[in-house]
């Protein structure tokens, strides 16, 4: 009874595809393709079935519901994530970071990689919490929208700020303050995705991309450029190269928004909407330029010489995978002591240089520069004041906005 919504790719499947790429590390980004056509996407229903699901509606949050905390008497913790998204050693048993905090804490970490898709992951998680059970989780990692979800739905606990002094202290100002979470009171980033212009300078033959503008006007590029089936990612870079601001737009904002890509497909400028197989048409040079996961253009740019990435001057989307301690969790005290661990600057070195995503914490790039140095240099892992200030969320839509947007966006792709 759950809307559809855009999600990613399992990061095992990206990681299969990539095993190749340097030290055989998946420094992927774990965002999406859209799943299936505008019918299939949502035939489900709109987040208004929530409620004859027997779960709240959004904004009816009675906020986290906590179980007796046997963090004293019993020394672990129960984590879940994502495929793939934890520094491994050589021999792929083990974690270090993990191993580090185990041996500083006396808390074992049963780390468990169950988490492939948002929406399954919530479907799997959704019983219980409605029903006011443990999930036997102390701490999930979700994306921003569904992470939202949870604290509109009062499905996870409130942070006790108390346990977490690294983790207030060096959270970066770009993510301090999501419209879904204000001042982080239920959550804390685990990694930053950021949306940026990736080119071909092969493809490119001197012709000049600055901006989103150049992409959907620019006759020289017809029929060689990209944008993500992500709608949040494109519709956001078309809303900011509009001079609009994707945290605060209106319907009449997104309509326009919509209409201006619609004018691309129509004459033929845009080639197509993808999920991450578009690295393999920018690589090829069937796109000439595309909208792209920095996550991805960190490893392509390892790999080729001809691609690039650009910051337009209008700015560029960014999204976040999230730290949460959901409802009934028996060990949230010690769920605290890990998410403030790899807070620190160093265990936040050792994973970034693993995972190459945008590391949410602040002061770690002279660590990470002991570790590698390129990684600490590169702008799309630890973005500079300049490009942090250029950032923009995408704002939290309300059930019947959710259902129309993405009706209007799966029209528009073809989906």
């Amino acid at each position: 009874m759950e809307q559809y919504e855009p999600d990613r790719l399992s990061p095992a499947q990206v990681a299969a595809m990539r095993r190749s790429f340097t030290n055989g590390r998946a420094a992927l980004t774990r965002r999406s393709l859209l799943r299936a056509s505008a019918g299939g996407a949502l035939a489900a229903g709109g987040l208004g079935t929530l409620s004859a699901c027997g779960i709240p509606a959004a904004g009816q949050s009675q906020g986290g519901v906590p179980a007796e905390d046997r963090s004293a008497k019993e020394k672990t913790v129960n984590f879940s994530n994502w495929t793939e998204y934890m520094d491994v050693d050589d021999s792929g048993k083990h974690h270090p970071t993990l191993e580090q905090f185990t041996k500083r804490t006396g808390i074992k970490v049963k780390y468990t990689e169950d988490i492939n898709d948002n929406n399954e992951f919530f479907g799997k998680i959704k019983p219980q919490l409605a029903a006011g059970q443990d999930t036997g989780r102390d701490i999930i990692v979700l994306t921003d929208w569904l992470a939202g979800r949870l604290i509109r739905l009062g499905w996870v606990q409130k942070l006790d700020p108390a346990n977490l002094p690294h983790a207030y202290a060096n959270l970066s100002a770009q993510f301090r303050s999501p419209d879904w979470d204000p001042g982080r009171a239920y959550s804390y980033v685990w990694q930053g995705i950021s949306t940026v212009i990736a080119y071909n300078k092969k493809a490119l033959d001197g012709v000049e991309v600055t901006s989103i503008s150049d992409l959907l006007d620019n006759p020289k590029l017809k029929g060689r450029v990209g944008f993500l089936s992500e709608m949040r990612d494109s519709v956001g870079m078309t809303l900011l190269d509009m001079g609009k601001d994707p945290a605060d737009f209106t319907a009449d904002d997104y309509d326009a928004a919509i209409a201006r890509l619609q004018k691309a497909v129509d004459k033929g400028q845009i080639r197509r909407f993808t999920g991450n197989d578009y690295t393999s048409d920018l690589t090829s040079g069937d796109f000439a330029a595309c909208v792209a996961w920095a996550g991805d253009v960190v490893q392509l740019k390892a790999d080729s010489p001809d691609i690039d990435f650009l910051i337009p001057d209008s700015g560029y989307m960014t999204s976040t995978d999230n730290l949460l301690i959901p409802n009934k969790a028996r060990h949230k005290t010690n769920a605290e002591r890990l998410i403030d661990f790899y807070y620190e600057p160093k265990p936040a070195a050792e994973l970034t240089a693993y995972i190459n995503y945008v590391c949410p914490v602040d002061g770690v790039k002279a660590e990470l520069a002991k570790i590698d140095e390129d990684a600490a240099n590169n702008p799309l892992i630890i973005p500079d004041k300049a490009m942090a200030a250029k950032s923009h969320a995408f704002r939290s839509l309300s059930s019947k906005e959710e259902t129309e947007f993405e009706e209007k966006f799966a029209k528009l792709t073809g989906a």
